[in-house]
């Protein structure tokens, strides 16, 4: 029986891969995981009984693109937060963003262009959905570096001109997962100046966006519309995973040009699944209510204070901007081996950086980083941070 070939070439998943790594191996100490990017902090406290008041919602067909509600929830938030107003025909309710960074791309990037075979960008390392994304549609996946030499974001204005003439889609995700920078608005207007030249589409990750150090990050919404950028050449994706520390809820929206919207919302009521009607009540009070939001960013923004008081006169240290990720660069360069030491020597188990890149120009750039995921209760972690700063870096 015949197979394609166009995933035959793909890693095992993370976090298969680290199982393959460690679990042969007894953990050295109490077991700390820092490795999936799962929110521990309280969710909010309306879920139950809007869930439990909404139940009969599971006996109908939930409206496919989201409903009027929760779409002007959404819209509504937007407007707050970004100062940016989008009509509901602009926003779909997704089942989590990498259903929505998955499917717009099957919607959106064109089968060739300019006459030869289609490249999506991504940053490299990143998170994994765009590379498949990129091979579904029949694109190139192009990894472009984004390291400490590039200020952890990806150039893709260096690129050459006939690799940006191919370009449908660009993936960027601020702030960045795992590096924590976030992509500054005159970054964001060169980048939408490049795409307006050379004619692809941005695709903005912004699921970390409500969880940052000193400043909100900027939106790629409100950098389009401040400088006159065509709609449709901009596609957001907001979740309520990491925003209200809800990952099982399975819930985010993307928005974008009518004409695009009307690409994804037709994909959508042929081969997506909307999300269940309580769980579309469940968002539309998330999305509306901000108190839960600060409570949390309170709590990282705790956890940013303790990392850098754990790594104080580390050179290695690198505080995030956003998001709750620390990027940490190992010695001797070998990620891989500093996770399975860390987890040998401590039982704190972390993620190596080779397993959320790919090599590209014979170097794979996170291979001499691992990273830590900031989730943990605030004494479990700062033990965690502890057993690893004394493991690797004393």
């Amino acid at each position: 029986m015949a197979f394609p070939e166009r995933f035959s070439n793909l890693p095992d998943y993370a976090f298969p891969r680290l199982r393959k790594l460690l679990d042969t191996h007894a953990p050295g100490g109490p077991v700390i995981h820092m490795t999936i990017g799962e929110p521990r902090h309280p969710m909010p406290a309306f879920v139950g009984p809007i869930l439990a008041q909404s139940l009969e919602g599971f006996g109908v067909y939930p409206p496919n693109d989201g409903t009027p509600e929760l779409l002007a929830a959404i819209a509504d938030w937007v407007q707050g937060r970004y100062g940016v107003a989008l009509s509901p025909e602009r926003i779909m309710a997704l089942n989590g963003t990498r259903e929505g960074l998955f499917n717009a791309a099957v919607a959106l990037s064109a089968e060739t262009k300019r006459g030869k075979r289609p490249v999506i960008l991504m940053p490299n390392p990143f998170y994994q959905v765009y590379a498949v994304a990129a091979l579904t549609v029949g694109a190139e996946p192009v990894y472009v570096p984004a390291t400490a030499e590039t200020g952890f974001l990806p150039d893709y204005e260096g690129l050459p001109a006939e690799v940006l003439d191919r370009v449908t889609v660009a993936y960027l995700c601020s702030p960045a997962n795992p590096q924590g920078v976030v992509a500054p608005a005159d970054y964001l207007a060169r980048l939408m100046a490049l795409a307006e030249r050379h004619d692809f589409r941005i695709f903005a990750d912004e699921c970390y966006s409500e969880i940052w150090r000193d400043a909100p990050p900027p939106g790629a919404l409100a950098v389009a519309e401040a400088h006159g950028v065509d709609p449709e050449r901009v596609a957001v994706f907001h979740s309520l995973s990491k925003r209200s520390n809800l990952p099982g809820l399975r819930s985010g929206f993307v928005a974008t040009g009518p004409q695009s919207m009307a690409r994804i919302r037709q994909l959508r009521s042929f081969a997506g699944a909307p999300l269940p009607l309580p769980i579309q009540r469940v968002s539309e009070a998330a999305w509306r209510d901000e108190a839960h939001v600060a409570e949390s960013l309170a709590l990282y923004q705790a956890k940013f204070r303790m990392a850098d008081e754990v790594f104080a006169g580390r050179r290695n240290r690198v505080s995030p901007e956003g998001g709750f990720f620390l990027w940490l660069p190992v010695p001797e360069g070998d990620g891989e081996a500093a996770a399975l030491k860390l987890w040998r020597e401590t039982g704190v188990r972390v993620l190596p950086g080779a397993y959320l890149s790919r090599d590209a120009g014979g170097e794979n750039p996170g291979k001499g980083h691992i990273r830590v995921a900031l989730v943990a209760p605030q004494t479990e972690l700062q033990h965690g941070l502890t057993r690893l700063r004394d493991c690797l870096y004393d």
